[in-house]
């Protein structure tokens, strides 16, 4: 029988309309008042952690319930119709009183991306949406995007805490995955160092990306990360020992007990606690203990095939990690496949057609597949 797996937290329905394929420079070029624009086919899909990560371990094999909140309206009804062709709709949180979230990206080819993002439902999740019995029977609850949910970081992330201490006391392994905060936004007035330090005590598996962890622990030494990279890409310029340990030091202090921080293309830094430490992880994910005690690193990204879009990259390589972690394999094979998982999905441009079994990527991965250099 395999291991119940719930994924919970973020969920929107993400609309992109597909502009002429012609280079601008301004946005004006192409959109301004009263002008009508002939546009191509609109793709749309669902986006958030519960969708992108809960169905790409359900893709992987792993036996998911996805519990995101959405509303009775014709976006929620489009979700819900997305989710059921991955026989993934059952555990969904309806609300007739809230409205589905959503976010319309406008890709103007030569312009950065720009996002019109409704938060609806996700902002009234709460810790008393997730059935009891749900977190008694789960090996594992991953929870993803608080920064992306009003009831998630207000009162010091009061919410957030109570979700993840009812998971652990219920026996289940807990993970916890984060978003970017939006500094003008209200998310962005948070304290969220204090909540880190309230929530990891109750956080075996702490997922973040390395943008967003230093964002939220040292806004300092994040602004001078800026500084740094002078408008390139944070993650290509960064130093292991003296700008990703700390941070991953000051987690572990708070009580995470296995770190993987998502370095972008350069790759992943992990560490974890020892074995007593790790014995406090619910039992019934089954660590393989031996191989996951006392270990430090970096695990290098493998060298895609080509790059066509970082979409949901993030999120399939989290998928990646704990299915592989709740099927039993050693640390060392986790990251591979995890690593192998965020390379093979950057060569497509949605989230989960890139995909791979693990038995496909361990024969790429012995065929001598090549890791990055940096």
């Amino acid at each position: 029988m395999k291991k119940k797996v719930i994924a919970a937290g973020h969920i929107c329905l993400d609309i992109t309309p597909v502009f002429p394929d012609k280079k601008v420079s301004r946005l004006s070029e192409i959109l301004s008042p009263g002008r009508l624009i002939q546009m191509g086919e609109a793709d749309v899909h669902t986006g958030g952690a519960v969708a992108n990560t809960g169905l790409a371990m359900k893709i992987l094999g792993a036996d998911v319930t996805l519990m995101g909140k959405i509303g009775t309206d014709a976006f929620g009804e489009m979700v819900c119709n997305i989710l059921r062709q991955h026989d993934a709709e059952k555990g969904m949180i309806l609300s007739d009183q809230e409205s589905t979230s959503y976010s319309v990206i406008l890709a103007v080819p030569g312009i950065d991306r720009i996002f019109l993002h409704n938060p609806g439902a996700n902002h009234s999740f709460r810790a008393s949406d997730i059935p009891q019995k749900a977190l008694e029977e789960a090996a594992l609850f991953h929870f993803g995007y608080p920064p992306l949910m009003k009831s998630m970081y207000e009162h010091d992330g009061e919410e957030l805490v109570e979700i993840m201490k009812r998971a652990k006391a219920a026996g289940a392994a807990t993970s916890l995955d984060m978003a970017a905060v939006d500094p003008d936004a209200e998310a962005g007035t948070a304290d969220w160092e204090k909540i880190l330090e309230r929530v990891m005590p109750y956080v075996d598996f702490f997922v973040p990306s390395v943008e967003e962890l230093c964002y939220m622990l040292d806004k300092k030494r994040y602004t001078e990360w800026q500084e740094r990279a002078g408008g390139s890409d944070i993650t290509e310029m960064l130093n292991i020992e003296k700008d990703i340990m700390p941070l991953g030091k000051q987690c572990m202090e708070f009580g995470a007990k296995a770190l993987l921080i998502k370095c972008g293309a350069p790759g992943m830094y992990y560490k974890t606690a020892d074995r007593r430490t790790l014995m406090n992880i619910g039992s019934r994910a089954g660590l393989d203990l031996n191989s996951w005690a006392g270990r430090e690193g970096f695990e290098k990204s493998y060298v895609p095939e080509r790059i066509l879009s970082g979409t949901g990259a993030g999120d399939t390589s989290i998928a990646a990690f704990l299915t592989a972690m709740l099927e039993g394999y050693p640390l060392e094979k986790t990251l591979q496949l995890s690593a192998a998982t965020g390379a093979s999905c950057v060569a497509v441009y949605d989230a989960l057609s890139g995909l791979k079994s693990f038995e496909e990527l361990e024969n790429k991965i012995n065929a001598g597949w090549c890791k990055s250099a940096r």
